[in-house]
């Protein structure tokens, strides 16, 4: 069975917010000669901000992936894919500002970063450990 976990819409609303606030007085302080590309630029920007930030994870029986969009793609960001076979462990690093990340390790030696600001997290560690047999201690 396929399962989705998007970002949470608590993250998602937060960066389309901040840009709404950074940006919506732009138009408003332009010169009469740049309101029409102000506005053009805020809409573009509106539409990348919405579009990077539309992320998702998905699990099935056989595997675990990590899709982005064609910008995000684009931008640098990767989509990956890991069988749940391949994952030899879970991984936790602590971050400058004291919290923790974790990562999937691979018997190939590749490290992947476990999202966390997913809808339903509780859900998705439990298909983590069912699938792999690790545990994630957060």
């Amino acid at each position: 069975m396929i399962e989705k976990f998007k970002t949470l819409f608590i993250v998602k609303s937060s960066l389309i917010t901040l840009y709404l606030a950074l940006t919506i007085p732009i138009p408003f302080i332009a010169i009469d000669k740049l309101k029409i590309p102000s506005i053009s630029t805020f809409v573009i920007g509106l539409y990348l901000i919405i579009n990077i930030t539309s992320d998702y994870v998905e699990t099935c029986n056989n595997k675990i992936s990590y899709k982005t969009s064609f910008i995000s793609r684009s931008l640098g960001r990767k989509n990956w894919e890991i069988n749940w076979k391949d994952i030899n462990l879970i991984n936790s690093l602590k971050t400058s500002q004291g919290s923790k990340v974790f990562y999937f390790n691979t018997y190939k030696g590749d490290n992947f970063l476990i999202p966390q600001r997913v809808e339903n997290f509780e859900r998705f560690l439990l298909i983590v450990s069912k699938n792999t047999g690790l545990n994630i201690k957060e």
